[in-house]
């Protein structure tokens, strides 16, 4: 046990070690380089950054308004649509080919694009009972994009569900609907969940491409600043916040995945 603990102690040792090599040797080559006075100047101004941060944090609550709309309708969306995908028999052929169409079309399409064809042209049309609001255009065109990926993922759980495990059900007598329900889904989306988070913190990421139809989110409001200062420090003020919401994020993904590995390794062990 003492030898253990004494190798995991040097192993710890190593890698802080070699990070602060690392960390040192990017440092020296950076503030060596023949430009580094000017990207200073340019990008490390503490003066705007502090007299930028207050406006662009309040932005950036848009960001997270966003993402948590459109997530609360990305999850049940999703599961529909992969449960659209994996009805059986050829009478529901046509329902799997339009959901195969929908996620290969808004997987397709760069975000971006979706959100200036919706954001752009919906309120062009001059239809009266059409929201005009750029925030409504902005978080359909992130659901319709996200639901065709995150329905891929809840595809991945629903098909990696042994079919021994729907038979054992309709053995018992559940329809199929029961099974989906009771047995099959549950296990799908314990399984899912580290690449569904994975997807959220590419979502909460995109939100900044609402700022193409004019919304002022951090990323609008860090470019609002940058032109009103010359400077670009606001963008790392913007870039500061996503960091501060993503890396939490990633880290309890990572924890999951560890956790769920020791349950695997458990469960062979038992």
């Amino acid at each position: 046990m003492t030898a253990r603990v004494s190798r995991e102690t040097r192993a710890v040792a190593i890698a802080l070690l070699s990070t602060a090599v690392l960390a040192a040797a990017i440092v020296v080559v950076a503030t060596r380089s023949p430009g580094w006075g000017a990207f200073r100047a340019y990008f490390l101004d503490w003066a705007i950054y502090r007299d930028s941060f207050p406006e662009i944090l309040h932005a950036f609550w848009l960001n997270v308004k966003l993402f948590l709309v459109a997530e609360v309708i990305i999850l049940p969306a999703a599961l529909f649509l992969a449960v659209l995908r994996s009805l059986p028999g050829p009478v529901f052929f046509p329902i799997r080919a339009l959901a195969i169409a929908y996620a290969d079309l808004f997987r397709g399409v760069p975000t971006i694009l979706v959100i200036s064809i919706l954001g752009f042209g919906m309120p062009a049309l001059g239809l009266s009972w059409l929201p005009q609001s750029e925030f409504f255009w902005a978080v359909v065109a992130l659901v319709l994009v996200y639901t065709a990926y995150v329905s891929e993922v809840y595809r991945s759980g629903i098909d990696s569900v042994h079919a021994s495990q729907d038979a054992a059900a309709r053995s018992l007598g559940l329809s199929h609907g029961q099974s989906l329900r009771l047995v099959v889904l549950p296990q799908a989306v314990r399984r899912v969940i580290p690449p569904l988070l994975n997807d959220f913190i590419g979502l909460q990421k995109d939100t900044a491409l609402v700022g193409t139809l004019g919304v002022v989110e951090a990323f609008k409001q860090a470019q609002i600043d940058q032109s009103a200062t010359f400077n670009g420090t606001p963008y790392l003020v913007a870039a500061t916040l996503f960091v501060l919401i993503t890396i939490p994020l990633a880290r309890f993904v990572d924890w999951l995945v560890a956790r769920d590995k020791k349950r695997q390794q458990a469960g062979r062990a038992a």
